[in-house]
């Protein structure tokens, strides 16, 4: 592995020093050698370059918590690399990235493949619920449920090697980095923007893919105007594992295209690598399952008066951030007649206002909260804001402290109903799911 430069991230090349140069990104939770079965064919025509996600496989545990600062923080690395222009293949949050670059630096991408990718992955409570689990439980849960979703059943029981690997790949990765990454899908949503991607597009899918599945690569074809579709049989999430032969052949073929569709230079000169950046793959890597054909198919913010921004869209945002979004669709659903205006001022002032002001982190307003609840008694509010704050990176030990603070200067009575009311949202939001 190479040395990498602190405030970059973990990377290794493979192939010819003057090839022109595709870069590949992994999945959460993985490391760059889940693209390992690519890389003999890959490496014959490009300059393959692979990197680390932070706190995965050993990389420098500094959580990056958007995927605009994750692809700042490769651009830079490819900066320093040298390299101007590139081709750029990348699986779930490493496709989010290449979408990512795709519409804020299209100069520098040659051509694109989003591999298990979506323009929005699931919803932002499903990530920030992990994020709770995590922090609770570190990665011992995301490690366990590693294998349901990322393989089919049939390759689960036919390849227990390759899943005994990724389930270590999960459990060795930093828990503050999973969590960050966790964060950063949960903000991630270019749907309104995938009319802008004007590189030629490879969407690749796995046939029985539950976490980002056929809906959502439809959805990257349909948005996106120079993509084509391919659906990959018998694999799952983690496509270039489960069916590595097929998703090599269609990154060649893609690849190669858009190669000899450019005449535009693709590589700027690359520095030579330490020797110990050609490290070989470890010996237990997993093996290759049998090549399974793909089928491709081709397919303002609101001013008010005095030019002040409003704060409703940015109170909305913070809203949902906090309490959940299916905690504020169902209250702004509710809402007639009598309540609508109360609910806008919930979301303009107490959300827009105070809760996006700078002065105190969300944890810190948090602990705040939850003792101003318990001081007013006001226990109807009190479970929607302890998963607010676990949401917000308390840990449950730490709203134990808090509501012990409030049994002295609130009331034996008033904390003993919050404790009640905590241990329940405590056992509810950190039990992982089966």
């Amino acid at each position: 592995m190479s040395e990498t430069p602190r405030n970059t991230l973990q990377y290794r090349f493979d192939g010819p020093e003057d090839a022109p140069v595709l870069v590949l990104g992994p999945s959460l939770g993985t490391t760059w050698h889940m693209w390992d079965r690519q890389i003999p064919e890959l490496a014959r025509s490009w300059r393959v370059f692979r990197y680390d996600l932070p706190g995965h496989g050993g990389a420098p545990v500094e959580p990056s918590t958007s995927v605009g600062e994750l692809t700042g923080r490769l651009l830079a690395l490819l900066d320093e690399l040298g390299i101007q222009r590139f081709g750029y293949a990348g699986c779930s949050i490493g496709g989010a990235v290449g979408a990512e670059l795709a519409l804020r630096h299209p100069h520098r991408v040659a051509s694109l493949a989003l591999v298990a990718a979506s323009p929005r992955f699931g919803t932002a409570d499903e990530f920030r619920q992990r994020g709770v689990i995590v922090r609770t439980n570190g990665m011992d849960p995301m490690a366990a449920s590693a294998p349901g979703r990322w393989f089919t059943q049939a390759f689960a029981a036919a390849q227990p090697a390759i899943v005994e690997w990724a389930v270590q790949m999960v459990r060795t990765t930093d828990p503050a980095c999973y969590i960050g990454a966790c964060e950063a899908l949960a903000a991630f949503d270019i749907r309104p923007e995938l009319g802008r991607i004007a590189v030629p597009t490879l969407v690749v899918v796995g046939e029985q893919d539950q976490v980002t599945g056929p809906a959502d690569a439809r959805t990257l074809v349909a948005g996106i105007p120079d993509a084509r579709l391919a659906l990959v049989p018998g694999a799952s999430h983690l496509t270039p594992v489960e069916q590595p032969a097929a998703v090599t052949d269609l990154l060649v073929r893609h690849f190669t295209a858009a190669w000899q569709d450019t005449s535009t230079t693709l590589l700027a000169p690359v520095p030579p690598l330490p020797a110990a950046a050609e490290a070989r793959a470890p010996a237990d890597a997993a093996p290759q399952p049998a090549h399974t054909p793909a089928a491709v198919v081709d397919e303002a913010p609101e001013q008010v008066t005095g030019g002040r921004p409003d704060p409703y869209d940015e109170g909305l945002k913070v809203r949902r951030e906090v309490l959940g979004e299916a905690y504020v669709d169902e209250a702004l659903a509710g809402a007639d007649e009598m309540t609508g205006d109360f609910q806008d001022l919930l979301t303009r002032y107490a959300w827009g206002e105070i809760w996006t002001r700078d002065g105190l982190d969300r944890r810190t307003r948090s602990v705040i909260t939850l003792t101003a609840l318990v001081a007013g008694g006001r226990q109807e509010s009190l479970a929607s804001h302890v998963r607010a704050a676990l949401r917000n990176g308390l840990t449950p030990a730490e709203i134990r402290e808090v509501l012990l603070q409030t049994a002295v200067y609130c009331g034996v009575p008033a904390a003993h109903a919050a404790f009640e009311t905590a241990r329940e949202v405590v056992r509810q939001e950190t039990t992982p799911q089966p």
